[in-house]
């Protein structure tokens, strides 16, 4: 019998390649499988579907992993203000794990011999992929074609036509990877430290100009309701704000990184529900939580938000922050208001139960009710006693 090899697989010119060369060069019996995040629509996962098995495979497998993305990273993702280098909202490197993950139980559903995906070896997704799969399947040999035989894009096109293998050869000048959690886009202009996308180029064009309101209804950290409707899942909220939102060209931005190799990379990106929800929701935290505990989620908020870059989603301490997270949730419950204009827009205003920022306990730089002025005038001497000995001590000299 033939070995068995599960592949990664998007209908692209790459996973085409390795399909094709696994397929007839190899003589492994190919099951493809497809992770949809929620960047396919149905249609196209048919079509993804359909050129997969002309081009060889046994089997073909399609995944909605949409619920599973949101409730395993995007939530914490909300939940910790997540932002790499307080600009993206990891759009493409969180779903490239949950991915793997769901490739890996494949490959144990089908006792695969080996696993395969189509990336080359100079961007951050091969690592994410092999980390997992190192981790959840380390017995299993991964194989990457593109990577292993450092192909072109032009070979494998060559290959492929050679094979007939009919399918859209022309390469955009952008490359678009679309997801729940966002839009990466990439071109002439990333490669370089120096470039703006061109307007016609980013996926979703601006057709309104006129500014709206908007309302977000957050339930322990979670959206749940956008304008007061609600929905029976996040995903759905995500997906409703985004159709409001992108439209005005919110969201767009260039980020620049250090990605998981070791290089400096630029990617642009649209992400107009993303980045409301995440500044709404961190807004909301502001005057709910007291100052020691929004500290402290910053410094383990950065910490997971780089971590799940670099691909480390199993390790166990990103549990242990995840719990910290969800327990700092219990009173983030409240409204958000926000106004919407072309290219961005302003938070107007909270309304929660939980609201620290209340009127009875003083009105910051008007009206102190909860202490007298000989309060601070004690608060202070204490507060500044120590730095005030070490001048004393050391003469004066700073």
């Amino acid at each position: 019998m033939n070995k068995k090899l599960v592949l990664g697989f998007s209908g692209g010119v790459d996973t085409s390649y390795c399909a094709l060369y696994f397929n007839k060069v190899k003589k492994y019996d190919v099951h493809s499988i497809i992770v949809n995040t929620g960047g396919f629509s149905d249609s196209e996962l048919i079509k993804i579907e359909n050129h997969a098995y002309k081009l060889g495979v046994k089997s073909h497998t399609t995944i909605n992993a949409v619920k599973e993305y949101y409730d395993r990273i995007i939530k914490f993702l909300v939940f910790g203000n997540v932002l790499k280098n307080n600009t993206y909202p990891l759009s493409v490197s969180a779903e490239r794990l949950i991915q793997a993950i769901y490739i890996a139980e494949h490959v144990k559903k089908l006792n695969a011999d080996f696993v395969a995906h189509g990336s080359t070896g100079a961007g951050n997704d091969q690592v994410r992929f092999d980390v997992v799969f190192q981790i959840l399947i380390p017995n299993i040999k991964i194989i990457t074609p593109i990577r292993d035989l450092s192909l072109s894009r032009a070979e494998e096109v060559e290959y492929l036509k050679k094979n007939k293998v009919k399918m859209n050869y022309e390469k955009s000048a952008y490359s678009i990877n679309k997801g729940l959690w966002g839009t990466s886009i990439g071109g002439v202009e990333t490669l370089k430290s120096k470039g703006v996308i061109p307007e016609n180029e980013w996926p979703t064009k601006v057709t309104k100009t006129k500014t709206e309101e908007i309302e977000l209804g957050f339930v322990k950290g979670e959206l749940k309701s956008v304008n007061n409707k609600k929905f029976s899942h996040q995903t759905e909220a995500i997906k409703f704000l985004q159709n409001i939102a992108a439209p005005f060209g919110i969201g767009r931005d260039i980020h620049v990184g250090d990605t998981i190799i070791g290089i400096k990379g630029r990617v642009g990106f649209e992400a107009a529900a993303p980045m409301i929800i995440i500044k709404s929701h961190h807004q909301l935290e502001k005057h709910i939580l007291t100052k020691n505990q929004l500290q402290l989620k910053d410094n383990l908020s950065q910490f997971y938000g780089n971590s799940l870059h670099d691909g480390q989603i199993l390790d166990p301490v990103m549990r242990d922050i995840e719990n910290f997270l969800l327990n700092s949730q219990k009173n983030v419950t409240g409204k958000v208001f926000i106004q919407l204009f072309p290219y961005r827009f302003q938070i107007i205003g909270i309304e929660s139960k939980f609201d620290l920022m209340s009127s009875k306990f003083g009105k910051y730089g008007e009206a102190n009710l909860g202490w007298s002025g000989e309060d601070v005038r004690g608060f202070s001497k204490i507060f500044s006693n120590q730095t005030s000995i070490y001048y004393k001590v050391n003469k004066g000299k700073k």
